[in-house]
């Protein structure tokens, strides 16, 4: 039966010029010449932070140091805590229209895939020649997945954080609460599995968006330190084009990180204390988390509407994820509440061995992809076989899902996009799927972005064919009816999946995800995910 949900509205904003702000940026650092009187030349790095031999932004980190992060003991057992994070659901307001929600929804939804594909193209530029040089081509890594009793890692705590649905605010990603500096003062960031950098608008804001809340202000919080342009971490992030010389040693290291064509932030690179709820044996403490790299931003422009910037759980060096590593291990699960639950259920985000979840019976693992030349080492690539609607497996070539050698197509799970996409002409076959196995419900044509439409006034249980993802390595995904059909009005149900060009990424969306119980295990390269009411982890 079609449980009916919402789908979260999405304001686009109306910005100035992609160039006028990135000539502004510009304008900015032109200006630096000497070091900021809060920057610091004896930083030391975050724990779980080893740099490669040679610096490449977006590498993915492996050590297990500690270093620097003594304040946080392991138990007496030697195994780490885990962290578990909470996100509260903000009132739905009553006023929306479902119609104009989605809409606004794939606008914001159709900018960020256009900018994760770019993201794409310039991987493939950036290593075209090298390519040219070899005899074959790389082949992705897919090794059957783990079952939940071979995970060994055994740590007994974790970090635990509440995750907020952005309904309210006009957005269809969730949010998170986040403390910053010293004092700790409360922000709201968006959560997003699609991007490393984690940054937040400071003061001076000289070209801001609209946020809840205050600006954050170093010069409030005695633990900021900039990091300075010699310092080998400058390396993790992208400086504004052209690069500015380093000349001095005390020179702030200036970054410029975008998202899309009117979405981008630029600022100072920086570190900085995150203080997070510490949860281990049912005990909660507050513990700080120092040297965290981040954007201190001055200029950003976008689509982050209502928060106060971002936290980045992708596969980077400066992913949040990344950087709690050494304390909580290399794995990390959310489990996504739907938008329509009661304003006090909340969703969460887990750091570290959720034994729960590990020992829960329809757990199932697929393998994240890796060793592609040209692929984003920020995504989380899977692997689809195939595709079944209905319980029938659709006639989709297997290539058709494949990650290419020069780094387009290939599936991603994204917690920073709305809906599914799949590419053409997968996404038509799967429509076209829909549409052959649904019968008896009128078909509805006055709807210009989702389709099929289907017209089931005066039906009480809504049957619609079943939907499921099997993946390569042999896992199936099946979703419950709720994850991809959506109520547009109260007699009007959609399919909730859209398609992109036939090159760019498929996506699956926090919409399908919604009342699962998801994990990114990075040491296992394994993606697990177990249905699970989710207001009830």
């Amino acid at each position: 039966m079609l449980v009916r949900v919402s789908l979260g509205l999405v304001v686009l904003f109306l910005s100035i010029s992609y160039a006028a702000f990135e000539a502004t940026a510009r304008i900015h650092y032109d200006r630096i010449k000497t070091g900021n009187p809060n920057s610091n030349s004896n930083i030391s790095s975050l724990a779980g932070i080893e740099f490669p031999d040679h610096m490449i932004f977006n590498a993915v980190s492996s050590s297990t140091s500690t270093n620097g992060c003594s304040y946080l003991n392991d138990d007496d057992d030697g195994s780490k805590k885990i962290v578990k994070l909470h996100l509260k659901q903000r009132q739905i307001d009553s006023k929306t229209e479902p119609k104009s929600s989605v809409l606004k929804s794939t606008m914001r939804d159709s900018i960020r895939i256009q900018a994760l594909h770019t993201r794409v193209i310039e991987k493939k530029n950036q290593n075209a020649i090298s390519r040219l040089n070899k005899q074959s081509s790389l082949k992705p890594v897919i090794e059957k997945a783990g079952a939940p009793e071979s995970y060994t890692d055994g740590f007994s705590g974790q970090l635990v954080a509440t995750l907020e649905s952005g309904v309210s605010l006009g957005s269809g990603e969730y949010f998170i609460d986040v403390f910053i500096g010293t004092p700790p003062k409360h922000f709201s960031l968006i959560l997003d599995t699609g991007s490393d950098l984690n940054w937040i608008q400071c003061v001076p804001c000289y070209d801001c968006f609209e946020q809840t809340g205050p600006y954050y202000d170093p010069n409030e919080s005695s633990s900021y330190r900039n990091i300075s342009c010699q310092d080998p971490r400058c390396n993790l992030v992208s400086p504004p084009d052209p690069p500015l010389p380093c000349k001095t040693e005390n020179q702030t290291c200036p970054y410029y990180y975008w998202y899309g064509d009117s979405s981008n932030t630029t600022g100072d690179f920086a570190v900085e204390t995150f203080t997070v709820n510490l949860t281990s044996n049912g005990n909660s403490e507050f513990k700080p988390v120092e040297n965290v790299m981040f954007g201190c931003g001055h200029w950003n422009r976008g689509l982050f509407h209502g928060a106060a910037g971002l936290l980045g759980l992708g596969r980077g060096p400066l992913s949040f994820a990344s950087q709690l590593q050494s304390l909580y291990g290399h794995s990390f699960s959310y489990c996504l509440v739907d938008r329509n639950s009661d304003t006090n259920v909340s969703s969460k985000l887990i750091f570290g061995e959720d034994k729960s979840l590990l020992n829960h019976p329809n757990l199932n693992f697929t393998s994240l992809l890796t060793g592609k030349e040209n692929s984003v080492d920020t995504f989380y690539y899977v692997q689809i076989k195939s595709i079944l609607v209905g319980g029938d497996i659709l006639p989709i070539p297997e290539e058709t899902w494949r990650l290419s050698t020069d780094g387009t197509g290939g599936t991603i799970v994204d917690s920073g996009t709305t809906l599914s996409y799949f590419a053409d002409p997968t996404y038509k076959i799967i429509k076209e799927a829909f549409v052959n196995k649904t019968k008896g419900y009128p078909l509805l044509k006055d709807f210009p972005i989702l389709n099929p439409c289907y017209n089931v006034s005066g039906i009480e249980n809504v049957e619609l064919p079943d939907f499921g993802i099997e993946f390569l390595d042999g896992a199936v995904w099946n979703f419950p009816v709720e994850n991809y059909f959506i109520w547009l009005e109260d007699d009007v149900v959609c399919l909730a999946i859209l398609g992109t060009p036939r090159s760019a990424l498929s996506i699956i969306g926090n919409y399908q995800q919604q009342n699962f119980h998801i994990l990114y295990d990075t040491k296992k390269s394994r993606l697990g995910y177990a249905p699970m009411k989710c207001a009830d982890v």
